[in-house]
């Protein structure tokens, strides 16, 4: 995986660019009419994207059409994939805890209602 993916990725700029070539190719003024940059500032971070091998360019006449390239975003995925494991493990532990107070509160909640009706005779 290029070594400069995370850091294309890090930028929510091309992040968007990213997702909107989910769909197929687009023209570059295409893409630069999605935001509210310059058309060369969009060049820029079209640019870095082709540098971490994200996009790749392709010249139609007078146009610039860019692709997604899903390869280093599968790479990402794969070195990910056992931190999801983690956080997913993590995530139940939390749930388990929750519940087992959701519980502990309820039994106090029905004792302490109990309780009261007692007094209440």
């Amino acid at each position: 995986m290029p070594s400069d993916v995370f850091s294309a990725l890090a930028n929510p700029v091309r992040r968007r660019l990213l997702d909107a070539l989910r769909d197929g190719p687009r023209a570059v003024n295409d893409l630069a009419g999605r935001f509210e940059l310059s058309r060369p500032a969009i060049s820029e971070h079209l640019q870095v994207l082709r540098q971490a091998q994200l996009v790749r360019e392709e010249p139609r006449g007078r146009q610039r059409f860019y692709h997604l390239e899903p390869m280093p975003l599968e790479e990402v995925s794969e070195w990910l994939h056992p931190f999801e494991h983690y956080w997913r493990a993590r995530m139940r532990s939390l749930r388990d805890i929750l519940d087992d107070k959701e519980l502990r509160e309820r039994g106090l909640d029905a004792k302490q209602t109990g309780e009261n009706s007692d007094q209440n005779s």
